[in-house]
């Protein structure tokens, strides 16, 4: 099934949506409130010029409206305590801190981070998944079509490098089977999203 077929109209225009394992048929038929969230975050979502042009340092404006959104509704950064048993020793293995967490959907923002960050959210969700501990994993980034559809007109292309995080860097971590056998939704942000002037 398309993926976009389960989102409101027009998302299509804003996000690039990829799906791995049936993740929207299991999202949307088994966690329909984080769902139905997940499309009024990003159907109110605007990639504003002012969120974009702000100087480096700190969590950028984009990915804090997104998981501040999010948190409203129910949704919470969230670290895992995880051990592994081997003859009856006990070794932990706490995970990273996942940004956005409700039931057992989690969620990760990736805007403009190294692209490292995308095999710590793989192998995250990988691990949470064989476990038992989520259905379903997310993660939000930008499409490499911003790049040139919006980045470099606006003479901030430098800012945005080929080696952080986009959807072409992402893709092949997931084919070569980075996520294992956890059902994962990508959704990228597109210049269908950008706001000029605001």
């Amino acid at each position: 099934m398309d993926p976009y077929s389960y989102f409101p109209a027009g998302f299509s225009d804003k996000y690039s949506i990829l799906e791995w394992r049936h993740a929207l048929a299991i999202l949307k038929g088994e966690f329909s409130e984080q769902f139905e969230d997940l499309c009024e975050v990003l159907g109110a979502f605007e990639l504003r010029e002012s969120s974009i042009m702000q100087g480096g340092g700190g969590k950028s404006l984009v990915s804090g409206f997104l998981d501040g959104a999010l948190h409203k509704r129910g949704w919470a950064e969230k670290g895992f305590d995880t051990a592994t048993v081997i003859d009856g020793v006990t070794y932990a293995t706490p995970t990273h801190k996942i940004d956005c967490v409700k039931g057992r959907i989690a969620l990760d923002i990736e805007w403009n981070n190294k692209t490292e960050f995308y095999d710590r959210d793989l192998n995250n969700f990988r691990m949470l998944h064989t476990l038992g501990a989520i259905s379903v994993g997310i993660i939000v980034t930008r499409d490499s079509s911003l790049q040139a559809d919006v980045f470099n007109p606006l003479n901030i292309g430098s800012k945005y490098g080929a080696s952080t995080t986009h959807l072409n860097k992402l893709i092949p971590k997931v084919d070569g089977g980075g996520a294992g056998g956890c059902p994962l939704l990508v959704i990228a942000v597109k210049s269908g999203a950008f706001v000029a002037g605001k």
